[in-house]
């Protein structure tokens, strides 16, 4: 079996505060959180910043500049992710659908690069559709030309995206976007399963995906939430796929044990090789994604 690498999402810009002590808030505390993620055996970290005083999801750039600052001043190896995912978020009224209602934080695919253009880090994401979030009104936008704006950006940048795919119709046109030659090839996909209401976290919507990329110059990684974050390491692992952990997506070690993010990435290290894989290292993982070395 081949060698499999680790990104641990450290906070994510969900509530994840109000539910667990253990998710990091401030730059300190998600550096700190990144850090031992690194020493568990992650290869990569992927980074949302907070408020430091609402513990809600941020898009400022000093924030951004800090984590990474403190990351790089201790580990200069672990690949680096930045999301390019804030800025996408809809809401709508029920009778009158316009002016949008208050939780909206919509802006256009060159604002939502605006920490890539001044960090540069290795990798960023690209959200490669919109989809429905939950059961209110909250609608995430990511529009076919914003893809392709955004893709153009990212590669003038010489930033690596990560393509994350929530749903088949996503991964269809993150293919179409490849085959047109919009991203340099192997082209780094995530399958982001679980979230509602995009694909399910089960083994029939991961295969469906791993069977969509197999004929394509592809490197897949993919995730399930909560409840199945862990189940899905073992089924990528098992599809010849990479892995993603961490708080962002799942709160607990097991029912009412809360977390920490060292924890689940030396859960996801442990499925790994129970499987008969390797763990794959920070500089191995970069020659993999054709990153340079730190």
């Amino acid at each position: 079996m081949s060698k499999t690498f680790i990104t641990c999402a450290v906070t994510g810009a969900g509530d994840g505060p109000k539910r667990s002590t253990h998710v990091p808030v401030t730059p300190g505390e998600i550096a700190v959180s990144a850090l031992a993620a690194a020493d568990a055996g992650a290869a990569i970290v992927h980074l949302h910043v907070r408020d430091p005083d609402t513990g809600e999801g941020s898009r400022d750039d000093d924030l951004y500049a800090q984590v990474v600052e403190r990351i790089r001043d201790q580990n200069k190896q672990v690949i680096i992710n930045l999301t390019a995912g804030m800025g996408g978020d809809a809401v709508f009224g029920t009778d009158d659908p316009l002016p949008l209602l208050e939780g909206t934080d919509l802006v256009g695919p060159s604002i939502r690069l605006s920490h890539v253009d001044k960090l540069r880090p290795e990798i960023c994401t690209l959200d490669c559709g919109s989809y429905n979030v939950g059961n209110s009104n909250l609608v995430y936008i990511s529009t076919s030309e914003y893809i392709r704006l955004g893709a153009e950006d990212i590669r003038r940048l010489g930033v690596r995206p990560e393509l994350e795919v929530f749903d088949l119709g996503h991964l269809r046109y993150a293919l179409k976007l490849l085959q047109d030659g919009v991203f340099h090839a192997p082209a780094m996909i995530q399958f982001c399963l679980g979230v509602p209401y995009g694909a399910p976290a089960d083994t029939t919507a991961m295969k469906a995906m791993a069977d969509m990329v197999r004929d394509h110059d592809v490197i897949w990684s993919a995730f399930g939430v909560g409840r199945d974050q862990l189940r899905m390491v073992a089924q990528a692992v098992l599809l010849g796929g990479h892995v993603r952990v961490g708080l962002e997506d799942n709160l607990y070690l097991k029912r009412g044990v809360p977390a920490r993010n060292e924890q689940l990435v030396s859960k996801a290290s442990n499925i790994i090789n129970t499987l008969g894989g390797e763990v794959m290292s920070p500089s191995e993982a970069r020659e993999l994604l054709g990153l340079k070395t730190a």
